[in-house]
């Protein structure tokens, strides 16, 4: 009998602890939002330093500066800053990636044979994209260190080699989004738009 009523005694003692401790939980204010939710890290970038990486350059145009290059122009620009890794021609140097090449054809199932080499010539599908890359990302030893005009040669004189504009022809911030890449016509546009569907 003692034991039963201790026990009865036990469970009544710890009831009343854990509505205590429910009520100091409902009762309780949310924790209030800190006044800085940074943190006290990072600040607001100015304006010019903002601008110094907003370089990016879509489809369009949209983003390419002032300037202009030639093949003639871009074929200096490219021997002295970029054929140590892509070689002379733009055929590549392991572990650099050829640049130049219309083998496999355009068309071709990349997805099937995972060696085959995806170049300017055979898989990019804007022209707009090898000035972003190369404005942005090359040479590898000093990336963005290329000038506007150096860039839009070297981006010529690719073209050129690749046979998708003429040898004379002038790249600018109006001529190079009216490049037709032999590759556009096997993109199709994302036109996912999230949820259940989205894969």
């Amino acid at each position: 009998m003692r034991h039963a009523s201790a026990t009865a005694r036990t469970v009544a003692v710890a009831g009343l602890l854990f509505g205590s401790a429910m009520t100091a939980c409902t009762d309780s204010a949310p924790e209030a939002a800190p006044a800085d939710p940074t943190y006290g890290l990072g600040h607001a970038p100015a304006p010019a330093a903002l601008a110094t990486i907003d370089i990016d350059v879509d489809p369009t145009g949209r983003g390419l500066p002032v300037g202009s290059g030639s093949v003639t122009s871009g074929a200096v620009v490219y021997a002295a800053q970029c054929a140590s890794c892509h070689g002379a021609r733009g055929e590549g140097i392991a572990p650099s990636p050829a640049l130049v090449g219309r083998t496999p054809d355009v068309g071709y199932d990349f997805s099937k044979g995972e060696r085959a080499p995806r170049t300017i010539g055979n898989y990019w599908p804007y022209a707009t994209t090898v000035f972003d890359y190369v404005r942005r990302a090359m040479p590898l030893s000093s990336p963005g260190s290329l000038t506007a005009n150096e860039t839009y040669g070297v981006v010529a004189w690719l073209l050129h080699q690749n046979g998708i504009i003429d040898s004379t022809a002038v790249m600018d911030a109006k001529s190079l989004p009216a490049v037709a890449m032999p590759a556009r016509r096997i993109f199709v546009p994302d036109d996912r738009t999230g949820g259940p569907a989205f894969r």
